[in-house]
């Protein structure tokens, strides 16, 4: 296969995921939410794997901040592999593109049967994790054919996004003017994209790095460059990162900070910026701003970091002599347990 062709339906799908941002978000969930009463819940648990879950992780901040309740990740083994753990007063959100895989529709089953609610984030109308919720939200971005997912990932944030604003009717006015900033992106690239991807095909090791809802788009692009590029890539956090990981920067290492923008996460980035750099890392800072896109909330904002980092990471799996559409051990649909 050439390197005209390598990567080609994975490029369709990065161009389309500004639009399916905007229907996603804008859609009203508020009639499906009223027979899933979720006022007494305690706590909110994510279940999800892969690019799923770093989606998971970046809703799970908003949530938080948005709704006072603990998100957090539960994994699926509880319920694919135990017996289960309590789930009254609690609700889950299982996210999957595909929702085929067995361990999520077990999950979703099993705390469904434990007490618990059930919402889920689903690109496949009929899947059966959509039949064993109670609730679900589509992302809508049809069929997406490349093995990494992009365009189902940002419909996915968007369609928790959504979710939230029918949650907290206050965050509506927020979401919907996120997605107007999406409706008049055009394939997205960052003024940057080339020095980008040079330094990626430079790297040996990679740190991506973000803070509240940028950690969870920093694991994702962490993942792609693994996915797409077989390049060694790990994801930190700002407030962590600073500990025992820093000693790495003594051999090289390339590190990309994503910053969302947020006010009260500029103090951590700045630290960690400072310090990767007087240790001699190459390290680059992407900003939604650096586009001139603002009036996003976190969680949009990271998935706009994600619509400018995925032609980066497409441009250098392809560069590296990588099929990016489907590699080499890697399948659409991953089974586990």
């Amino acid at each position: 296969m050439s390197n005209k062709t390598k990567g080609a339906l994975m490029a369709a799908e990065i161009a389309e995921a500004p639009a399916v941002f905007d229907r996603a978000a804008t859609q009203d969930h508020a009639a499906a939410l009223r027979p899933l009463d979720l006022t007494h819940k305690r706590a909110i648990y994510t279940i999800a794997r892969g690019s799923s879950d770093a989606a998971a992780n970046i809703l799970s901040y908003e949530f938080m901040r948005e709704l006072g309740l603990p998100v957090t990740s539960l994994p699926p083994s509880v319920f694919s592999l135990g017996r289960g753990v309590a789930m009254e007063g609690a609700a889950a959100l299982v996210i999957s593109q595909s929702g085929a895989s067995d361990d999520l529709v077990r999950s979703a089953n099993g705390i469904r049967a434990s007490g618990g609610s059930v919402m889920a984030i689903t690109n496949q109308p009929g899947s059966r994790v959509e039949a064993a919720a109670d609730v679900t939200i589509p992302i809508a971005a049809g069929p997406e054919l490349a093995v990494p997912a992009t365009k189902s990932v940002v419909g996915a944030i968007a369609a928790g996004m959504a979710l939230l604003a029918a949650l907290k009717p206050s965050y509506i006015s927020r979401t919907l003017a996120s997605a107007d900033v999406f409706a008049g992106l055009r394939s997205p690239s960052h003024p940057r994209a080339a020095d980008l991807t040079s330094a990626l095909l430079r790297a040996q090791h990679v740190y991506v790095i973000g803070r509240d809802t940028g950690y969870g788009a920093a694991q994702e692009v962490a993942l792609k460059l693994k996915e797409c590029c077989a390049l060694h890539a790990e994801a930190y956090s700002s407030s962590e990162v600073l500990h025992g990981p820093l000693q790495l920067v003594t051999k090289p290492l390339t590190i990309l900070i994503l910053d969302t923008g947020q006010a009260d996460i500029q103090d951590s980035l700045d630290t960690a910026e400072k310090r990767f750099t007087a240790a001699g890392g190459a390290v680059y800072r992407i900003r939604p701003a650096d586009i001139g896109s603002q009036g996003l909330t976190p969680a949009a904002a990271a998935a706009l970091l994600l619509c400018l980092l995925y032609p980066v990471v497409l441009a250098t799996a392809v560069a590296l002599g990588h099929d990016p559409d489907a590699p080499a051990t890697l399948s659409k649909v991953t089974q586990t347990t």
